[in-house]
């Protein structure tokens, strides 16, 4: 399935696979049913000579295969199912060079030693040393290229001490670039703190990931939609963006299709982890600082049970 320049949340995208509502971050939560990507098929969308295509892997995971069509060179961002990357890569009948590895959780890296035994002389590269198979360790503001295109890596540490974002971008192209986020940086949420402070995530997200410029595409490592969508309606349940986008994820799951990606443009409008600064949420979270803040609704987060509805 292949998309022009919109977004794949907007109607042109066709039916993805049988619809399901979706966990969100750690375990199962009451009312929420599990996305199951065995059964969903890859979507690929273009961004000129930039192809994304999504891979679903595991229960709610993302695998990006990111295609330079100039050059018919690939990256692949966290290639847990190796056997279903390499199949991709048979199919847009491109070279993979490249394995971007945000982190080295196992849903994210587990992967890489067998991907690169299945396609010997792969560079892999993240900035974590637990990360396995790792050739090239990057630091924040290292560049990278995946045939024309620019791949710039973003430090953001937190939800763990290593984590690598990646800035993907065409020059002189007109098109929107792409941000893959692993778990930093969810559509209308953010990743556990699980090695890193509430400083930390309010650097990345709004001093790293949120100055990139507005139109850039997020592509995030899971499916967690509705269940994000539904903490950011507990904390701004007057935000009409939130209700709006909640109503829209819904309907996307109803019909079997994803929700990535989004904007950062977008996620400044309903991501409670990137409004800390608006007043509405530091109201609701009972502070006046937005760092004290983030930490305070990451708190309630981690706690929070989510409605049926």
């Amino acid at each position: 399935m292949v998309l022009g320049r919109g977004l794949l949340g907007r109607r042109s995208l066709a039916a993805l696979g049988a619809a399901c509502a979706l966990r969100g971050p750690g375990p199962a939560l009451p009312g929420a049913l599990l996305y199951h990507a065995d059964s969903q098929k890859s979507v690929t969308v273009e961004q000129g000579t930039m192809k994304v295509e999504l891979l679903p892997a595991l229960t709610d995971n993302y695998m990006y295969l990111i295609i330079d069509d100039e050059t018919k060179e690939a990256g692949v961002v966290d290639p847990v199912q190796p056997q279903k990357v390499v199949e991709a890569v048979k199919k847009h009948g491109v070279r993979l060079t490249t394995v971007l590895t945000t982190h080295h959780h196992w849903d994210h890296a587990g992967g890489n030693e067998k991907l690169v035994k299945l396609e010997p002389g792969l560079k892999v590269c993240g900035g974590d040393d637990r990360i396995g198979a790792l050739t090239q360790k990057v630091t924040h503001l290292s560049t990278l290229q995946v045939g024309s295109l620019n791949v710039k890596c973003l430090s953001t540490p937190c939800h763990t001490s290593g984590h690598i974002c990646y800035f993907v971008s065409k020059p002189n192209s007109s098109e929107p670039p792409a941000v893959f986020t692993g778990d930093t940086l969810f559509v209308a949420g953010c990743g556990k703190f699980y090695e890193g402070t509430a400083d930390e995530m309010y650097r990345a997200l709004l001093e790293v990931l949120g100055r990139l410029p507005p139109d850039t595409r997020v592509y995030c490592g899971h499916e967690y939609t509705i269940n994000t969508f539904k903490f950011a309606r507990h904390v701004e349940p007057s935000n009409a963006a939130v209700q709006e986008k909640l109503a829209w994820a819904k309907e996307k799951y109803s019909i079997g299709e994803p929700t990535v990606p989004s904007t950062i443009a977008e996620e400044f409008t309903y991501n409670p982890f990137m409004r800390v600064r608006e007043k509405t949420v530091q109201q609701h979270a009972g502070e006046t600082d937005p760092v004290t803040t983030m930490r305070a609704i990451r708190k309630e987060k981690d706690h929070f049970k989510v409605p049926r509805d």
